[in-house]
C-alpha cells in the first residue's frame, strides 16, 4: 500500500511531463533571444557571433525532435482524418491501432539509423562551434525517435486492449 506522500505513477508522469515542457520552453527561449541578440549585434553593431548560427541550427533540431515528442504523448501529431472520421468507433480504434504501429516501427527505425549516423560523428571525431563534439548535439536524433516510439507503443497496447475488450464484450470508459 503506498502512502500519500510517495508519487503515484501517474504523479510521476505528470512531473515528467512538465519537466518536458519546461525544457521545450527553455529551448525555445534560448531561440529566440540568441537570434534577437545576433540581430542587435548585426545591424547595430556591425558584428555577430561565430557560434551563434550553428547553435541555433542544433536549437531547432532539439525543439523539433521535443516538440514532437511532446505531441507524441496524447497521438497529437499531423494527422491525416480524411478516412477515420467517418469511421465507426471500432474501426477508427482498428485504424489507430494499426497506425500507432506502423510509427512504432517507422520509428524505430529511424532511432537505429541516427544512433549508426551519431555513432559514426563519434568515431570520426566530427566536431562543430569550433570544438565541441558534434555527436553530443545529435544525440537528440535517436534519443527522440526512440522515446516517440515507446509512447507509441503505450498507445498501441492501449488500443488493442480497447479491441480486444470489446471484442469480449466488454465496455471501456471514456471512449468517444
Amino acid at each position: 500500500m503506498t502512502s500519500p506522500e510517495e508519487p503515484t505513477p501517474s504523479r510521476f508522469f505528470n512531473m515528467l511531463h512538465k519537466v518536458e515542457d519546461l525544457f521545450l520552453a527553455s529551448l525555445l527561449t534560448a531561440l529566440i533571444l540568441i537570434s534577437t541578440l545576433q540581430i542587435i549585434q548585426r545591424n547595430f553593431l556591425g558584428t555577430g557571433s561565430a557560434w551563434a548560427d550553428e547553435f541555433t541550427r542544433i536549437l531547432v533540431l532539439w525543439i523539433a525532435m521535443a516538440g514532437a515528442s511532446v505531441a507524441s504523448r496524447k497521438a497529437n501529431q499531423i494527422t491525416i482524418d480524411l478516412i477515420s472520421r467517418y469511421l465507426r468507433p471500432k474501426l477508427k480504434a482498428a485504424a489507430f491501432f494499426i497506425t500507432s504501429l506502423f510509427t512504432v516501427a517507422v520509428c524505430m527505425v529511424a532511432a537505429y539509423y541516427c544512433f549508426l549516423f551519431t555513432e559514426g560523428e563519434r568515431e570520426y571525431g566530427s566536431v562543430i562551434m569550433g570544438d565541441f563534439p558534434a555527436w553530443v548535439a545529435q544525440i537528440v536524433l535517436p534519443a527522440g525517435f526512440a522515446l516517440i516510439a515507446v509512447r507509441y507503443l503505450v498507445h498501441c497496447v492501449r488500443a488493442g486492449k480497447e479491441l480486444l475488450l470489446d471484442n469480449k464484450g466488454g465496455h471501456s470508459e471514456g471512449r468517444s
